[in-house]
């Protein structure tokens, strides 16, 4: 089997606060391949967009990373200076953020800022440069890409600023691009576009994407498998079919009760009880125990483990122990 292009293995990022220590990112593994996209659903607040920042090592004071390894294309990025990661941003690893207009230098048009990205990765310089930002722009499906070149932050809408970010995150044809919630405020139509758009990309370059969201609909459509976080935990990996159709973990099946159904208004939506756990102050088992129907007395007392339940499907969960402690037994019958 060959090895995934990005592999997490424990990672955890702590916050450093006044009240205490902060597990943004609690021992959490998840792995995407060549050409594939894995998407990281969760609610606000839960870890997805530091594990993100943690992968590429911008985690700014007071967080840091405190633990785990974290391989891409066989090299673990924890261990790299902070020079030949700088190398590496924008070069083989993009990130595209969720608000692109805080994002994007204010100061320096369009071209100032894809052509630098070019000139620093030592991808095009001059008027090659200039040429190759005109391609990218009309690769986004910009309008009037020469003159859009000249245009400020400000001067463009959200779905053009959008655009002109993915065309700077692809300017140098990375191998795994990282998209935080890429459609945040933009309206529906926009949305599928710049999704649209990522798709494409990806079948054209076989670009392994990370697609952080919380947009079960999104997830639905674009990605290949979906790992479900909760308060700095991974509660459940599976391909996205899978996940949709049967979720395992009860916190999964609640956030799939919280969306409408296409052409099924009878279906009442059911919100999930309660509330996320203060993370500096977490119960000392299964951090969704406080929410969870099935809560059990064991759930309070330890964490439970990743339970192995098939091909590609991980759930961290009690209900399923007995049925992975079983497996061996009718492996073997």
């Amino acid at each position: 089997m060959s090895r995934p292009l990005l592999d997490v293995r424990e990672l955890s990022t702590q916050f450093s606060t006044y009240r205490g220590l902060l597990p943004a990112v609690d021992g959490v593994d998840l792995s995407v391949e060549s050409g594939e996209t894995l998407a990281l659903v969760g609610e606000s607040g839960c870890g997805k967009s530091v594990t993100a920042l943690s992968i590429m090592r911008l985690v700014r004071r007071p967080g840091r990373i405190v633990g785990g390894e974290t391989w891409f294309d066989g090299e673990d990025l924890l261990r790299k200076s902070q020079a030949e990661m700088r190398q590496l941003r924008g070069d083989r690893i993009a990130m595209v953020f969720q608000d692109p207009l805080s994002t994007l230098n204010p100061t320096f048009s369009v071209e100032n800022q894809i052509v630098e990205s070019l000139r620093i990765h030592g991808v095009a310089r001059g008027s090659a440069a200039r040429e190759h930002s005109v391609s990218l722009l009309e690769a986004m499906g910009i309008p009037a890409a020469p003159e859009r070149l000249r245009s400020y932050p400000h001067e463009l809408s959200g779905g053009m600023r959008q655009r002109v970010m993915l065309a700077i995150a692809v300017s140098c044809e990375p191998e795994l691009l990282i998209a935080d919630e890429p459609t945040t405020a933009l309206d529906v139509t926009l949305q599928a576009q710049i999704m649209d758009l990522l798709a494409a990309l990806k079948q054209e370059r076989r670009l392994a994407i990370l697609l952080i969201t919380h947009d079960l609909g999104v997830v639905s459509q674009f990605s290949d498998r979906a790992a479900v976080m909760y308060a700095g935990h991974i509660v459940e990996q599976a391909p996205v079919r899978a996940l949709l159709e049967e979720p395992l973990h009860p916190y999964a099946r609640g956030l799939l009760r919280c969306v409408p159904r296409l052409g099924r208004p009878d279906i009442p939506l059911t919100p999930i009880e309660g509330s996320v756990p203060d993370m500096v102050n977490l119960p000392p088992g299964c951090r969704f125990a406080p929410r969870c129907p099935e809560v059990m007395e064991r759930c309070w007392e330890s964490m439970p483990p990743l339970y192995d339940q098939g091909p590609g499907r991980i759930v961290r969960c009690y209900l399923f122990e007995a049925a992975e402690q079983a497996a061996p037994a009718q492996g073997t019958a």
